[in-house]
């Protein structure tokens, strides 16, 4: 698990290259002064942006089962995955911070249209 990175991944990298060639810049990665550290921060317009691994965050979209050695680990872990997200999203619309969740396989599989939707709520 050492191995998986946490920032900077390609799904993350193909969305601020996006952004910037699009204009969207003035962002901030990683920002630490808000609950849950986003992966893109929009810090004027109060956008929160996630880019969320299909595996490890349990995309609603993807059907992925568990690993087999060891279930019970893998199912707790993955649980704790999904509230704490749910958590970092509640605390940010607390404080009136827009948060988009943007999911790995809408970046490979549907990524204009993805991409549209965070442009419409930058705008």
């Amino acid at each position: 698990m050492s191995a998986n990175r946490a920032q900077n991944t390609k799904p993350e990298l193909l969305l601020r290259q996006a952004l910037w060639r699009s204009g969207h810049r003035g962002y901030r990665l990683h920002y630490k002064k808000i609950p849950g550290r986003p992966d893109i921060t929009f810090v004027g317009k109060k956008v929160a942006i996630f880019v969320h691994g299909c595996f490890w965050h349990r995309c609603p979209k993807c059907a992925y089962t568990l690993p087999k050695n060891n279930s019970a680990f893998w199912q707790a872990k993955f649980d704790r995955n999904v509230e704490r997200d749910a958590q970092k999203r509640r605390d940010l619309q607390r404080l009136g911070w827009k948060v988009i969740t943007v999911w790995e396989c809408d970046l490979k599989n549907r990524f204009q249209a993805t991409f549209n939707k965070i442009s419409k709520a930058l705008s």
